[in-house]
């Protein structure tokens, strides 16, 4: 296992214990009558879909460094649709508290998405350094 892929799931895993847990707790607290039970699966799908992310951009560094970029952006888009299809499923079958649902999975879907966003600057920061 490589040293980026360690350092993503170790940080990922640790930002899905915390707003799996921690935001768990603090949305019970401080909005409970919106609070549903399956809350801490969504936390679960973000990392899911964070550890096929960073199996598929080192399988794409080993294998063609050069279209890098191109599949992460592809794995970004795939992403956000499978979201939206994850999104419009619950509402379809559940019918309870979709607003809140709704509400809470894009929150995590931004909060995922930014944390994506810097984890991946940063390595490619280190890897243009590294070349230079």
């Amino acid at each position: 296992m490589s040293i980026t892929k360690r350092n993503y799931l170790l940080q990922s895993l640790l930002l899905t214990l915390l707003l799996g847990g921690v935001g768990g707790v603090l949305y019970y607290t401080l909005n409970p009558h919106h609070y549903f039970v399956g809350y801490p699966v969504i936390p679960l799908f973000f990392w899911i879909g964070g550890v096929f992310t960073i199996n598929l951009v080192e399988m794409c560094r080993r294998n063609s460094p050069k279209h890098l970029l191109m599949i992460y952006l592809l794995i970004r888009v795939l992403r956000m649709l499978f979201a939206v299809i994850v999104m419009s499923i619950y509402c379809v079958a559940v019918r309870q508290e979709i607003r809140a649902f709704v509400m809470t999975f894009i929150a995590n879907y931004f909060i995922y998405l930014i944390h994506d966003s810097w984890f991946f600057f940063q390595f490619e920061l280190n890897r243009k350094r590294k070349n230079v």
